[in-house]
Formats: structure tokens, C-alpha cells, sequence
């Protein structure tokens, strides 16, 4: 859309959405650095010059330096700069100045979670309630992605406006996945997105989710209730022996609704004695746990499971932007079912 600078080094441009890029080109010997200085985050970066002041030392986007006489120390790679002035490599979704600093200067800091690491999806809507693909269709693009399992979660009965299913209906959908099971290899889980009704119950009888492979539980009305009545409802469905999942627990939509007013600790207290797994919900208008939420869960010993909330097939390519909060909630592979392989996860659901 528009030129703003225009250098031998530096280009700045308007890209028709409004967003504007920059451009560097910087030498071989301070790429590292410069990609360092520029991924920050800018408390991040203050900490990391305090230290190389400390150690007679001085890092800018060109590289680490000697600070009397000037001689370059490091600067080619990410790993160089950090190792230059004692520290353990920090993942850039870690650089928030959050502790990480400290546990680098002793080499403690976690294994976070890799996009790799991710086996399969738990949350895909199909055409039995709102999404636009069948089940058929899901399970191929499922098995062209490289997933060993999909779960189909679709909208339980009272979500009228998403075409929930009826009891009848559910057990309907879970006999065609056992027959399209018979033609795929990637497992096919039937699940469901059960409603939180505002009493705490479920819109499915107990006889009903027994016979899913496992079951999210979810708040989709009356979202304005006291702190202590919400957080009670949500227990209330999570004590639930059929329950796995949390889907999207503040039920916030980014720039659209406000994330509900619940004791979260409380919850996540609850999810730990109960095994029930949080959701980061990766669809882009939800991020939901969110990395500082994602974080504070595992530090509680809780355990989540990352869903993509696809309600098309093109929606499926999600899941990662819920690996980029969990991985930048200092998550590991252990933290996170969808590393776990199918045994483990059957395991996990008690089924």
C-alpha cells in the first residue's frame, strides 16, 4: 500500500491491511543478534544488557562487544548472544522477563512443548451441528496433516443457534464413526461440547456421555452471573465423572466479550482432583486459556489439552496458534494430551 523508508539496509512498507512491516538486512556476523534485539520483549532485553554491563560487556542488534576495547564476541546466531554472557538458550516465547532469566543463569529452564510434539486435535465441529465439513471429510484432512487421532466435539441440544444435537441424534453420530472408523486409520474420537446449563447440570444424561469416547463441558449462555455462583457452576460440571475437558474455561472473544468472572485458582484446584484437562482454545478469536492462565495451571499440577474449535476444514490449521500460548505458557511435552499417544490418552479420559 505504501513506502515509508527506503535503505540499503532498512525498508519500512504499509501492507494493504494496515500493518506495517520492517525490513532489515543486517551481516552474516550480527543475524543472530539482531533477531534477538528485535524479537525482544523490551523488558527482556533490559535485563539482558544489565548483564553483559556486569560482565564488562555490551549487546546492541549488532552483536555482543567487549565495552573498553570494542572487540566483537558473538552475534551469528540467537544461541551465541546468550551463551556469550552466561546463559542457558531462552526460547523467544519465553523473553518476557517471567523468571526466565534466573532459571537460564542455571540451566533449569523447561523443555518447552514443539509444534511437532502435537499429535491430533480434540475439537472439530462437523455438519451434525455448525461446522461445514462431515466427519468423512475431517478425518481425511485429519489424516493428510499427519494426526494419529480427531475428536469430534459438536454443540449439545440447548445451543439451538449452533444446531445442537439431541440425545437421539448424538448416538446417531457416534455409530457413523464407528463406521468410518473401519475405513481410517486416524482414530476417530466421538466426543461432544456439552452446555453448562446456569444450574451447573449438563444437557446430557450420564446414560448418554458414557457412551462417548470423552466429553468437553462448556459455557455458552447467561455468561453475567456472581463470581461465586459462575465458579460454582463450572465445578458443579466438572465433578461430573464424564467430563474431560474444559472447553474455552473464561469464555472470553477477544475485542468482543469480556473473559467471565470466575475464581480461576478454584478451578483449576477442582480440574487437579477431578483430572479434568483445561482447553487452550486455538481459534484465533478465543486464545482461551491464554499464557499467563496456561502458566498458573501447570504450576497448580494441571493438565491441558489443546482443541483448534474448527468449524470448517481451512479452521483445522488452528491448532498450532494453540501450541504458540502453550508454548509461550511454559508448557512441556507432559503438560499437554495432545502429545500423548492414543493408549495413554484412553487412559486419560477413563473410558
Amino acid at each position: 500500500k505504501d513506502i515509508l523508508v527506503k535503505g540499503s539496509k532498512k525498508t519500512s512498507v504499509i501492507l494493504r491491511d494496515g500493518i506495517q512491516v520492517d525490513v532489515r538486512v543486517v551481516k552474516a556476523e550480527s543475524f543472530g543478534a539482531a533477531l534477538q534485539y528485535f524479537t525482544g520483549s523490551k523488558d527482556h532485553n533490559i535485563q539482558i544488557r544489565n548483564i553483559a554491563v556486569k560482565m564488562g560487556l555490551k549487546i546492541n542488534e549488532y552483536g555482543v562487544f567487549r565495552k573498553d576495547t570494542g572487540e566483537y564476541i558473538a552475534g551469528r546466531t540467537e544461541e551465541e548472544v546468550y551463551r556469550a554472557i552466561g546463559l542457558q538458550y531462552i526460547e523467544p516465547e519465553l523473553r518476557e522477563n517471567r523468571g526466565e532469566i534466573e532459571l537460564a543463569k542455571e540451566g533449569r529452564l523447561p523443555k518447552i512443548v514443539r509444534y511437532e510434539d502435537v499429535r491430533g486435535d480434540f475439537h472439530i465441529h462437523s455438519t451434525w451441528s455448525d461446522g461445514t465439513a462431515s466427519i468423512e471429510e475431517i478425518a481425511k484432512r485429519a489424516q493428510e496433516m499427519g494426526y494419529e487421532f480427531v475428536g469430534i466435539a459438536d454443540h449439545s441440544a440447548s445451543l439451538k443457534v449452533a444446531h445442537g444435537l439431541s440425545e437421539e441424534d448424538l448416538l446417531k453420530k457416534i455409530q457413523e464413526i464407528r463406521r468410518l472408523q473401519e475405513r481410517f486409520d486416524v482414530r476417530i474420537l466421538a466426543g461432544t461440547e456439552c452446555d453448562i446449563k446456569p444450574d451447573g447440570t449438563l444437557d446430557y444424561s450420564n446414560k448418554v456421555l458414557k457412551e462417548l469416547d470423552f466429553a468437553y463441558a462448556a459455557i455458552h449462555s447467561k455468561f453475567k452471573m456472581d463470581r461465586k455462583e459462575m465458579t460454582e457452576r463450572i465445578i458443579k460440571a466438572m465433578e461430573n465423572e464424564y467430563i474431560n475437558i474444559l472447553a474455552h474455561p473464561t469464555a472470553r472473544m477477544i475485542g468482543k466479550r469480556e473473559p467471565l468472572d470466575i475464581d480461576l485458582e478454584r478451578i483449576f484446584e477442582v480440574a487437579k482432583e477431578t483430572n479434568t484437562f483445561m482447553e487452550i482454545n486455538a481459534f484465533p478469536d478465543r486464545l482461551d486459556l491464554n499464557d499467563v492462565h496456561a502458566r498458573m495451571a501447570k504450576e497448580m499440577g494441571v493438565k491441558m489439552a489443546i482443541g483448534s474449535d474448527s468449524h470448517a476444514q481451512d479452521h483445522m490449521r488452528f491448532l498450532r496458534f494453540g501450541t504458540a500460548v502453550a508454548r509461550r505458557g511454559w508448557l512441556e511435552k507432559k503438560d499437554i494430551l495432545n502429545t500423548y499417544d492414543l493408549r495413554e490418552i484412553e487412559k486419560a479420559f477413563g473410558r
